[in-house]
């Protein structure tokens, strides 16, 4: 989206100059009254009233002026208006002055961190999940975030939205709230919660989490972009069932690592038994016919794939009893 902020182009001079010409001002207004009071009570009556009105008139001057001083930090930025009209975005580091008839309102253009509080949301198959983000974000377009959202609704203090910065960032931190709630239900509704509830390959909230955490950046950036906000980084940092199922879904995953391990376990115990078989028949230890070879596959098994230890039981007899 197009950017509608430029730079200030009114008259700017160095603040310190303008600090010493201001205090001459007001020390030459000062003595101007004094002076003129002295001549009102002598025989020049009348050019102690001019002196007068004129020094009054110095001084009025001299209280707007300090007005037009203003020092700003690195990333930090004015945006001025003159009655109403847009005329720029002042971001120069240091100590200034410009016309005190300038509306200006200060922002901040420094990264801010928003970590939001993990919500509900229905994942592609239905499943309730709670899911949470962290989002470091900036202002990029001064005009956008203060005269394309309304900041002064959603500040806690409307009428002091002008001179406190940390209320208008305040402002737009709700709206980055809202904003970011909305495209992380849109993007947690789009995948399922694992690999269980969806075909093999397809992309999970739990096992796609650079590209659910891309498309998060790519939805934020469209939302956030009406309000001249840039979206540094997005990223998931909570997901789980609700808890209203998540015990449920905790036995159904421990009953799928019990399945997927006891086939690697029927795996193993299979090829040591093959391995076992095929060392007695090529070394000819002891000729075994099938039903031998069967009892012992089965006693193997047994003792390979059991929970418990295995209890020996010796044999004292042959191999024919």
């Amino acid at each position: 989206m197009e950017t509608k902020e430029y730079a200030f182009k009114g008259i700017v001079m160095n603040g310190f100059l303008m600090l010493f010409v201001n205090m001459a001002i007001a020390i030459l207004s000062i003595v101007g009254i004094v002076y003129s009071i002295v001549l009102l009570d002598s025989s020049n009556g009348n050019c102690g009233g001019w002196l007068l009105g004129g020094s009054l008139l110095l001084l009025i001057i001299n209280i707007i002026m300090w007005c037009g001083l203003m020092m700003l930090e690195p990333n930090e930025a004015k945006v001025t208006t003159w009655f109403g009209k847009y005329s720029g975005t002042f971001s120069q580091t240091g100590f200034f002055w410009i016309n005190p008839f300038y509306g200006a309102k200060k922002v901040s253009l420094r990264a801010r961190n928003l970590d939001a509080e993990p919500i509900k949301v229905n994942d592609k198959t239905g499943n309730p999940v709670m899911i949470g983000l962290v989002l470091v974000w900036k202002l990029k377009d001064t005009y956008k975030a203060l005269f394309e959202v309304d900041s002064q609704t959603m500040a806690a203090n409307p009428n002091a939205i002008g001179s406190d910065t940390k209320g208008l960032m305040n402002a737009l931190e709700n709206f980055v709230r809202v904003q970011s709630d909305a495209a992380l239900r849109q993007v947690a509704g789009q995948y399922a919660y694992d690999d269980e509830d969806t075909k093999a390959g397809e992309p999970t909230l739990r096992s796609s989490a650079d590209e659910i955490n891309e498309q998060l950046e790519q939805k934020l950036d469209e939302r956030l972009a009406l309000a001249g906000i840039e979206v540094v980084e997005a990223r998931i940092n909570y997901l789980a069932y609700a808890p209203e199922i998540a015990a449920v879904m905790l036995r159904r995953q421990q009953a799928s690592a019990i399945i997927t391990a006891r086939e690697k376990i029927v795996e193993g115990a299979v090829s040591m038994v093959k391995m076992a078989l095929d060392k007695l028949s090529n070394e000819n230890i002891v000729d075994l016919d099938d039903d031998k070879k069967a009892a012992m596959v089965s006693n193997l098994l047994v003792v390979l794939c059991g929970d418990d230890s295995a209890q020996p039981v010796v044999n004292t007899g042959t191999l024919n009893h």
